[in-house]
């Protein structure tokens, strides 16, 4: 028996756990996720590889010819959906205001694609999203101005307020995972019918896991509690005599997937550097960690839950720590101690 993504949201909101504009906004969105999942499968075909000659986007990082296409196909069926009010990018400089908008008004952040500089390579690679409450304090008419930047960061408040969350894999096969806050579910794409079918029915993490996913190119950059939890996991006498294993593919979307199926931590630290680490608070680390926690797990600074940071600002950066609880757990000792 297939059941589709379409056919469970009908049921969710059968059952009053989410309304028909924001299912709308989901089933958009999904959509989104197949259109991208067809040009990444194609990419090298097409000739959609390599970088997209734009220059870099806000984040200073050089845009993949990719990046650019994910986010028009983004930005164009959350529009078409008639259901969000303003919608904030990765790729983007400043929210912007969605003018065809019928109902809803939601508030949606999104990586349009995550880990692209693995594109090139045939690595998984990604899409994250995550869904705010309307806000009628934040209708923006006429033409956007500066103020549309702190309304923006006044409404995606902690992402405690997320009404939902999500990501997209693509891979060896492509799997949608969602949760409106009441469990995490994975979707399969079937090839045959066109359709996120439900392949993981409430996911749950492991409470531990023996996986650790770091880029340990950074250690000498890493603060010192970072370094010694790191040599810890390699202390055979600490674990029965064999160490933690690492995994890391450079994709946020691929090494947290495995995270939540396997059981570990997947971790970005703040470092000399980047004291902050490299993730975006709104299109990353607030939606994965609102998965994680539906699903038993964690997702921390450090020092702190990532869903109760209040954003100070669009692009902002944090550190991440997340997966299995206890894994978790274990990661904050260091800064305890």
């Amino acid at each position: 028996e297939i059941y589709a993504l379409t056919t469970w949201l009908l049921q969710m909101e059968r059952q009053g756990k989410l309304d028909s504009e924001l299912a709308t906004v989901i089933s958009s969105i999904s959509l989104a996720c197949k259109q991208i999942a067809a040009a990444v499968g194609r990419s090298g075909i097409s000739s959609l590889t390599g970088v997209a000659g734009t220059g870099e986007n806000i984040q200073g990082e050089e845009q993949k010819k990719l990046d650019v296409i994910s986010n028009d196909i983004f930005c164009n069926v959350l529009r078409m959906s008639g259901r969000t009010g303003v919608i904030a990018s990765e790729e983007e400089a400043t929210p912007v205001a969605v003018e065809e908008t019928d109902s809803g008004n939601y508030i949606v952040v999104f990586d349009p694609l995550d880990g692209s500089s693995n594109i090139d390579a045939g690595i998984s690679v990604g899409s994250i999203f995550g869904i705010y409450e309307p806000s009628e304090t934040c209708i923006v008419e006429g033409e956007f101005d500066k103020s549309l930047e702190s309304c923006i960061t006044n409404v995606c408040q902690p992402g405690k307020n997320l009404l939902a969350a999500g990501y997209c894999l693509y891979s060896s096969c492509h799997t949608f995972v969602l949760t409106i806050g009441d469990g995490v579910y994975g979707f399969t794409l079937d090839p045959y019918v066109g359709e996120f079918v439900l392949t993981h029915d409430r996911i749950k993490v492991p409470e531990v896991g023996k996986i650790y996913s770091f880029n340990e190119g950074n250690y000498q950059l890493w603060d010192e509690p970072t370094k010694a939890y790191m040599d810890s996991l390699k202390e055979p006498s600490k674990w029965g005599g064999k160490p933690y294993s690492a995994r890391y593919i450079g994709s946020l979307v691929g090494d947290f997937h495995r995270t939540l199926l396997y059981g570990g931590i997947y971790g970005y630290p703040g470092d000399k550097k980047n004291k902050n680490g490299k993730l975006r608070l709104l299109y990353e680390c607030a939606p994965m960690s609102f998965i994680a926690e539906q699903a038993g797990g964690a997702g921390s600074t450090g020092t702190q839950r990532v869903l109760d940071i209040e954003p100070t600002e669009v692009h902002q950066r944090v550190p991440l720590m997340i997966g299995s609880k206890k894994e978790v757990e274990y990661y904050e000792s260091f800064y305890k101690s």
